[in-house]
């Protein structure tokens, strides 16, 4: 599934879901989508994904690590191997219906006057809209007009390296700047390395030549500031709202800026888990 990403502070400390793969939200994320039972929606969206990255960057996925990162997730939640061969083809321009998505952006303010960014791909630009907005309007939120939120997330080309052992970091990062990273973090298990949204696959086919095995390569968006959200109530009205819009079967990634403290956050999703 096409995660959420976002800023999120736990206790202390602030994390990047998109930067670090260990903090809880991102684990909770992680767990609905191997559990995600609505398989036929979950197929869809990553589909569209696929179609997408190979209408933009080719079909190939050794040229393509966009399309790459894509398979890769459709295969996590076991998309058949021909489906993931027809969506290729359609976004290709191989075979009819490629050409029917539109990629669109959606901002908005979810509740605390946290910023969301939606990113969507649909056939249907009316069906999109009225379903986003209304998500909005139920969770006391609103949809805002182009440009009210993109200033707040930088789009970066984020690859990830799984680390071997800490001897290889300070090789790791000069192969990553001589192949034109502009950014390299060592995280829990992993290497983190930032580059132009436009120089992804330069970057990315660079490493590989180096013969440095590639986890993951993406263009995505990180927040540059945060809002502290500390309201019981407008923490649920918004952990509510990006759930909707997650599940969206038109909707590929959510970004929002919002801190949250540990123990708020886990007392909500008990709440939650206790509901009938």
């Amino acid at each position: 599934m096409i995660g959420i990403r976002f800023l999120v502070s736990v206790g202390k400390h602030t994390v990047r879901d998109v930067m670090a793969g260990h903090s809880k939200w991102a684990q909770i994320k992680r767990s609905k989508a191997v559990k995600d039972a609505k398989k036929g929606a979950a197929f869809a969206r990553h589909s569209r994904e696929i179609m997408m990255a190979a209408k933009l960057g080719g079909g190939d996925p050794a040229g393509n690590f966009r399309l790459k990162t894509a398979i890769d997730h459709a295969k996590a939640i076991g998309m058949p191997n021909d489906n993931i061969a027809r969506a290729i083809a359609k976004g290709s321009g191989n075979a009819e219906g490629g050409d029917q998505l539109e990629a669109l952006v959606y901002e908005g303010y979810g509740p605390g006057g946290i910023a969301i960014l939606l990113e969507c791909l649909t056939d249907n630009r009316n069906r999109t809209a009225g379903d986003v907005r209304s998500y909005f309007n139920k969770c006391n939120g609103n949809l805002g007009a182009d440009g009210c939120v993109a200033w707040i997330f930088k789009e970066v080309g984020l690859i990830r390296v799984l680390k071997k052992n800490d001897a290889d970091e300070e090789a790791m990062f000069e192969s990553a700047v001589e192949a034109g990273a502009t950014d390299v973090e060592a995280e829990d298990g992993e290497y983190v390395i930032q580059s132009a949204p436009s120089e992804l696959n330069q970057v990315a086919s660079a490493l590989t030549k180096k013969g440095i095995a590639i986890e993951s390569a993406e263009n995505t968006r990180i927040p540059q500031n945060s809002v502290a959200l500390s309201d019981r109530e407008h923490a649920k009205a918004l952990l509510k709202l990006l759930d909707l819009l997650e599940s969206h079967d038109d909707v590929q990634a959510v970004y929002a800026n919002f801190e949250i403290e540990d123990a708020l956050l886990e007392s909500i999703l008990q709440e939650k888990a206790a509901m009938p």
